[in-house]
């Protein structure tokens, strides 16, 4: 599974060169300082109310990150749907999408990832919560809220930086990584300074590892893993290496994913004392070229992101060889009560 596009491997290479300072980053830092000054300007418009944020009338609560790439923030709006939900409230979500074909689109079980996006439709699949997802987070906000009146909050999924949206409480995702180098892009990983406002931070960690002072911890906690094709026999993930897959001693594993930060996916799986080939993937692969085929490997670990994918391509769901592994996210802390607490502070219209 060698990778040979070149545009793959030229963002390898400047993801690479975001984590240091080096002859890279400098020499697209003057670029950076454009980047920085188009971003504040257009915070500013809205801040001075050039451009007018447009209200929904229930609680809006956006989850996002200024690092480029994953950060955990579908694991983390799954945790918090169900956090609303144990608090007595009715959450719905609106997200960009990704790849969507549709300006706004209602997101159901039976979606196709290619229409609506596979972020979404893994949240939907996992909690049942009515989503919309839309090029204008305002428009999928009413939409969202026309269909399904009972609900009274909103989550904006990856919607930091779409200031369009009026929010009442914005909570910011980072992970091991911290801020990379530090610069904006394209010097750097930062869509915008690290310095911008929240009103909660949460740091993607690993186990063993101490969150910044302020910054809520998340672990990413896995236990199962669940054959794709059916009838989706569920294993012990630490015990995927003992046999069952070949049916003999010396399993080969492989660990294939295609999100945004494949390496901590991988260390899920070290973590649950497995040894495996690493098979990262770009984040969002479509599987339109079936990774699987040639692949060497008595069992194949992939994540619940690229598996609502998978499930869609009847060559790789009835391939016997494939376990999706799911995450949950756990949130150390009193997160949740300070959110609803928050939420509760806001001015009913």
């Amino acid at each position: 599974m060698s990778d040979t596009n070149p545009h793959r491997n030229a963002e390898a290479v400047l993801t690479r060169a975001w984590q240091r300072r080096g002859p890279l980053a400098c020499a697209l830092w003057p670029l950076s300082l454009l980047f920085g000054a188009l971003a504040a300007l257009r915070r500013a418009l809205f801040a001075l109310g050039v451009k007018q944020a447009e209200r929904l009338p229930v609680p809006v609560v956006v989850v996002g990150n200024v690092f480029v790439g994953g950060t955990g923030k579908t694991p983390f709006s799954i945790w918090l749907i169900e956090a609303l939900r144990a608090a007595g409230f009715t959450p719905g979500v609106v997200s960009r999408g990704y790849g969507g074909e549709q300006d706004v689109a209602e997101v159901r079980a039976d979606s196709a990832a290619a229409r609506v996006g596979d972020e979404p439709l893994l949240i939907v699949q996992r909690t049942g919560v009515p989503l919309v997802v839309g090029r204008r987070r305002v428009q999928a906000g009413r939409a969202l809220l026309a269909a399904h009146p009972e609900v009274n909050v909103v989550i904006s999924d990856d919607g930091l930086q779409h200031y369009a949206l009026a929010r009442d409480v914005e909570i910011v995702l980072s992970d091991a990584r911290g801020n990379g180098n530090g610069w904006l892009l394209p010097a750097g990983p930062l869509r915008e300074p690290a310095s911008r406002r929240r009103d909660f931070s949460v740091a993607n960690l690993p186990a063993g590892s101490t969150a910044p002072q302020g910054v809520h911890a998340m672990r990413l906690e896995a236990g199962l893993a669940v054959q794709l094709a059916p009838p989706s026999a569920q294993r012990a993930l630490a015990s995927m290496g003992e046999g069952g897959g070949g049916g003999e001693e010396g399993v080969r594993i492989a660990a294939v994913a295609g999100i945004g930060n494949p390496g901590r996916f991988f260390a899920t799986l070290r973590s649950a004392g497995l040894a495996f080939a690493e098979h990262p993937l770009p984040d969002h692969y479509d599987f339109a070229a079936n990774p699987f085929a040639g692949l060497a490997a008595d069992v194949i670990l992939i994540t619940e992101k690229d598996a609502v994918k998978c499930r869609a391509i009847e060559a790789i769901r009835n391939d016997p060889r494939i376990w999706v592994v799911p995450v949950s996210a756990r949130i150390e802390g009193a997160l949740a009560e300070h959110i609803v607490e928050k939420l509760r502070e806001r001015p009913t219209a």
